[in-house]
């Protein structure tokens, strides 16, 4: 799996047509405790940088973009029962949604990990 960063801070993690997207460590870190998740809607087409998702901490509420164009197919609805797992492993089992890529050129776009790394310096 190819792994791809934005500059809002979600990763995505890429298996053939299917793009996986959640919000990056440092991301949960500036939000700090998540305390509610909001997802979208399976079968909802999304374009590239289109807000799809709420996250609220006790600091702030934050959108979270969707890193391509496509259509959802598949939440995270345990995180949404339990927002904790996002403080505990946002780049893992807290994934948000997932997304049937419509355009892979999109992702020339997006960083890699040596360059995101670069980036929240």
């Amino acid at each position: 799996m190819t792994r791809k960063f934005t500059e809002d801070h979600e990763w995505i993690s890429i298996d053939g047509n299917i793009a996986t997207v959640g919000i990056t460590s440092f991301a949960q870190s500036k939000l700090g405790d998540v305390v509610y998740v909001e997802l979208p809607q399976i079968g909802r087409a999304v374009k590239k940088g289109e807000a799809l998702a709420i996250v609220e901490s006790v600091k702030a509420a934050s959108d979270v973009f969707s890193p391509l164009s496509g259509e959802v197919v598949a939440v995270n609805e345990s995180i949404v029962t339990d927002p904790a797992q996002v403080n505990a492993d946002p780049e893992n089992t807290a994934w948000m949604f997932k997304v049937r890529i419509a355009n892979r050129g999109e992702l020339d776009s997006l960083m890699d990990e040596a360059a995101y790394r670069q980036h929240i310096v």
